[in-house]
């Protein structure tokens, strides 16, 4: 967890109300997937098993999502702003495929584990990009779905454990979905135990 950031008002993974565009994973397909039974069988398995917070994960079970344009508002008071053009534009992509990857552990938010998200290529381009660029974002090219938070530092056999894990588990297919709506999603925490849905927004016809 990144203990604060200089100029921002962040402190420990807490911050004001932010709302983000987000790709939502359902709980119950991710955990369907015989993937996904075996890689958390092998995590609660291994020595790092007690240094992961397995009550978090299952009070955030319901809002698990991969965010695609952070902070599109931000304070108390502040609504998201699409535009009438923004929503058609995504409406008119139609749903989109993704592939959850993993397992993964970056450098900038320390002490999380992540699953990847390989977006559906339609015509040589990555779909996902393509929605980051309809509401005015630069593509990240790096789309990850938060999965367990650690709860201390890792010693050095458990540091080695989860090396090996990521290896190992680095490109394995874990879900394949398709996306027929996105989410406006509500958070003043990282893992956004209380944070919840505004919207949805579709990626075909209709209406939010």
């Amino acid at each position: 967890m990144i203990p604060s950031r200089e100029g921002r008002h962040y402190d420990h993974g807490r911050h004001p109300r932010v709302v983000s565009l987000v790709l939502p994973v359902p709980q119950a397909s991710l955990a369907a997937a015989p993937a996904f039974a075996a890689l958390e069988r092998e995590l609660r398995a291994s020595p790092l098993a007690g240094k992961i917070a397995w009550d978090v994960a299952a009070c955030r079970a319901d809002r698990l999502h991969a965010t695609l344009c952070g902070s599109l508002a931000v304070g108390s008071d502040a609504e998201p702003s699409l535009t009438d053009g923004q929503r058609a534009a995504l409406a008119a992509l139609g749903p989109v495929a993704v592939e959850l990857r993993g397992l993964f552990s970056g450098n900038v938010n320390l002490g999380r584990l992540y699953l990847r998200v390989y977006p559906e290529r339609r015509d040589g381009a990555d779909m996902l990009a393509t929605v980051q660029r309809i509401v005015g974002r630069p593509p990240s090219g790096l789309y990850v779905v938060g999965l367990h938070a650690l709860t201390d530092d890792l010693d050095p056999a458990e540091a080695a454990c989860l090396a090996d894990l990521i290896e190992r588990w680095w490109d394995r297919p874990i879900l394949r979905l398709t996306v027929e709506a996105l989410w406006l999603l509500w958070a003043t925490d990282d893992q956004v135990l209380d944070g919840g849905v505004l919207a949805t927004v579709p990626l075909a016809g209709g209406a939010a």
